[in-house]
């Protein structure tokens, strides 16, 4: 073998070692690339130092309705809580939009974190193709072969040690390309949840301003009405409790589409809440409808079944990892997998659909916690599409989160805000926690639940 050839066969070989060199190098630009840039970074610590003095004002205000309930039910007392829940409605409002506005640039982060890990792991494939191809006609080369290859024994024993830290290199971008897919699948989510709660910080800051101008006529009219005087105050007081029976029959909507009258709702969660502790005002204001297509509550849950094809391709509205634990469930429940409504998927997302029942579980979410519910509802097997199941379930979830929220935080308020945030976002629960975003509509809710409990329990 003359020395032109070996020549090309070593050049042949320090194109291969300085491929992984450039994988590396490529790697590491990435990573650069995805870095916060320090004037958005100070943007955002101003955002959320504004935001937080709001969360303040709130949190005062909300601390003042407290203490002004315990007074007992005087004109003065309801006067005085009036206008904190408007003071505290408007520092909503203001601290809602700097939450859109904080919102929208987490989106645009999130969408340029897509966009380059798409290009990171295009590059990263062509280049594990290209190390593959080098690896092959390496090893189409006997050990002999190699050895004559080289002009001395130590050119021999450096190349073949080269191609061992090539393998090696080798699992390392395979694991890479890996990591990046599972990173691109998470991010993918955080997107679609984030676009989801754009629109609902919208419609929350949309209801506050709205419950204020109510609060306001609701004052006028108080004052107007009673003249100021304690006693036509009183007699205000005693129709007022008639609507106790309004809130008893007003219809219930929950987060799978399905509907019953308040009343009936409220005695399956306080069977829930004396079973599992989370209370039931909580456990309602998690099932009460979220989504919403043209202002049609349910429109997008609850409509679609199992194998459904997706805009006429491959892919059906439940994904393949849920599909065997769901047709289990059908099985044991001697349910028709084909007739059985589950959520529709988002399409403008590319997120799949397949959430079961009152509580919207994914199938192996409900396998975790299927044993469980059986034990609290005494059911052979349970069931996600039965209300007391479906109930008790979402408490334990809830249940779960709040055992971790309570090591962090003090008030129930803050406790609930967290564990709502978690059972929506899993990890990322902090990012939605702030005024207006989900775990705080949600706790938010819990507030108002609680007093029409009261109502309807005094």
């Amino acid at each position: 073998m003359d020395r032109t050839n070996r020549t090309h066969r070593s050049t042949k070989t320090y194109k291969f070692y300085a491929l992984i060199v450039i994988i590396a190098a490529m790697a590491g630009f990435f990573i650069v690339a995805n870095a916060q840039d320090p004037v958005l970074e100070e943007e955002r610590k101003a955002l959320e130092a504004e935001l937080e003095k709001y969360e303040k004002q709130i949190e005062e205000q909300e601390a003042e309705i407290a203490k002004l309930k315990k007074q007992g039910n005087t004109l003065q007392s309801e006067i005085n809580k009036l206008n904190a829940n408007i003071i505290s409605l408007n520092a909503k409002i203001k601290a809602t939009n700097l939450s859109i506005k904080k919102l929208n640039d987490e989106i645009k982060l999130t969408q340029s974190k897509i966009n380059s890990t798409g290009k990171d792991i295009d590059f990263n494939q062509k280049a594990l193709a290209e190390v593959l191809r080098n690896i092959y006609e390496n090893e189409r080369r006997g050990t002999v072969e190699i050895f004559l290859a080289n002009d001395n024994l130590s050119d021999f024993m450096n190349n073949l040690n080269g191609l061992m830290k090539v393998q090696d290199n080798l699992k390392t971008v395979l694991r890479r390309i890996v990591d990046l897919k599972q990173g691109l699948v998470d991010a993918k989510e955080s997107l679609a949840l984030e676009r989801t709660d754009a629109q609902e910080l919208k419609n929350y800051m949309d209801s506050q301003k709205s419950t204020v101008q109510k609060t306001q006529t609701q004052k006028n009219s108080l004052l107007k009405t009673t003249k100021g005087k304690e006693s036509e105050y009183q007699k205000m007081l005693v129709e007022t409790k008639k609507t106790a029976a309004e809130i008893r029959s007003r219809i219930f909507r929950m987060l799978g589409g399905g509907e019953l009258p308040f009343g009936e709702a409220v005695k399956i969660a306080q069977a829930a809440e004396r079973a599992t502790g989370v209370r039931a005002a909580f456990i309602l204001a998690i099932l009460t409808q979220e989504s919403a297509i043209n202002g049609t509550i349910g429109a997008n849950l609850g409509k679609c079944y199992y194998n459904t094809p997706r805009n006429n391709g491959s892919k059906t509205v439940m994904s393949n990892s849920q599909k065997p634990a769901f047709l289990r469930f059908m099985e044991e429940l001697k349910m028709n997998p084909d007739t059985t409504p589950v959520s529709c998927p988002i399409a403008s997302d590319g997120a799949y659909g397949g959430a079961m029942g009152p509580a919207q579980f994914m199938p192996t979410t409900w396998e975790l916690y299927e044993s469980r519910v059986a034990e609290v509802t005494g059911a052979d097997p349970a069931s996600p599409f039965n209300n007391f199941d479906a109930f008790t379930a979402t408490a334990l979830y809830l249940k779960d989160g709040l055992t971790s929220c309570k090591q962090i935080y003090s008030s129930s308020f803050s406790q609930e805000n967290c564990a709502a945030a978690k059972y929506y976002a899993g990890k990322n629960y902090k990012s939605y926690m702030s005024v207006g975003r989900y775990g705080y509509r949600v706790a938010d809710r819990a507030v108002k639940f609680e007093d029409d409990i009261e109502t309807i329990s005094g």
